[in-house]
């Protein structure tokens, strides 16, 4: 079973809700928020990691904070789909077990952007045509 995860900044601030007086209530209901918001979303809530960020101050100044991160996960998409799903699909009498494995064509791309130093592009935006030509 493959899975996708996605991670989410914990928040830093309290929700003001009726009856909650104190600050760790507050912070607990807001921490509540976000867990149930993902899960109504599809997503599990695995843990909370503590990270290290660099950060900059000023010109050349850099220093190290910490971030709380949420992390949360669920089944792929692509995964999701079930064996009956996957046999309707199949025309009737075609077992795909048998059936060798396609590999990967190669071939060489005669659309293959080159950059004005006459190297070939690396950058997504250059294949997709979004650099605008001088």
């Amino acid at each position: 079973m493959t899975y996708e995860y996605k991670v989410v900044p914990a928040p830093t601030r309290g929700q003001k809700a009726k009856g909650l007086k104190t600050p760790a209530d507050r912070f607990a209901n807001a921490l509540g928020a976000v867990i149930n918001e993902m899960a109504a979303e599809g997503w599990e809530y695995q843990r909370t990691d503590t990270l290290p960020a660099e950060e900059r101050h000023g010109l050349t100044g850099r220093s190290t904070v910490f971030q709380n991160m949420l992390i949360f996960r669920r089944v792929a998409e692509a995964e999701s789909a079930t064996d009956a799903e996957t046999a309707a699909v199949l025309p009737a009498g075609t077992d795909d077990a048998g059936a060798a494995p396609q590999p990967p064509r190669l071939s060489a791309s005669t659309d293959t952007p080159v950059a004005r130093n006459g190297r070939t592009s690396l950058f997504a935006a250059d294949r997709r045509g979004d650099v605008a030509a001088e």
